[in-house]
């Protein structure tokens, strides 16, 4: 088990630990980045709002979600998809802003992970008790590409798993600015998130934002 409740305070170096083959935990990696970052984000959800989609089975996610890029992800009873267009608001998503896409790209790169060029940012936000069951990425048309996940505001604890989804899980504690990066031999690996405990930092208040950058199409 990765469990350090120390890791990755305001003046942390940048390290890496690696969860498994390919699959590489950047810490501190993108806190120069962070207020760039979220300041991008506030003018992401003016033009696509976040929201709290539904699962094919009719459950309403804990999470709550926006987009930018080429594609977001969408949920409703028709099932998990990637759509050009935000099915609140009729039209396409926010393009991807410039420090996004540099920053997954120098994350990819340094995991190891070289000419990602990612066309879809799921942007999650967790209130306190938001969970993410344990998954698999597996809706983009390739799984050639990696999965460059950014957390930032209140920790989080991330849940690393096998390839089948009752193999052993590691739990990953997370911070502001730690950046997780998965891909090859770990691409279809079940993932997910602990329910968030109540907290506050200084840039999300009392919620975590998650970004995730994928090669969707």
């Amino acid at each position: 088990m990765i469990l350090n409740l120390f890791a990755n305070s305001e003046s942390s170096p940048q390290w890496r630990e690696e969860l498994c083959p390919e699959a590489i935990v950047l810490r501190g990696f993108a806190m120069p980045d962070g207020a760039d970052l979220l300041a991008a984000l506030q003018e992401i959800t003016i033009q696509a709002p976040f929201r709290h989609m539904m699962t094919p089975g009719g459950f309403r996610m804990s999470v709550a979600m926006s987009n930018c890029g080429g594609y977001g992800w969408v949920s409703d009873h028709t099932g998990y998809r990637y759509d050009a267009i935000d099915p609140a608001s009729g039209k396409t998503w926010p393009p991807m802003p410039a420090v996004f896409l540099r920053l997954a790209r120098n994350a990819a790169m340094t995991a190891g992970f070289a000419n990602f060029e990612p066309d879809a940012c799921l942007i999650n936000r967790y209130q306190p008790g938001a969970r993410l069951s344990l998954h698999q990425d597996r809706n983009e048309r390739s799984l050639d590409h990696p999965i460059v996940s950014v957390s930032l505001g209140l920790p989080a604890v991330f849940l690393f798993g096998g390839l089948r989804r009752n193999d052993q899980v590691l739990r990953v504690l997370l911070t502001h600015g730690d950046v997780v990066a998965w891909g090859g031999s770990a691409r279809l690996r079940y993932h997910g998130v602990l329910p968030l405990k109540p907290g506050y930092h200084p840039l999300t208040t009392g919620h975590r934002i998650n970004l995730t950058f994928r090669k969707a199409a």
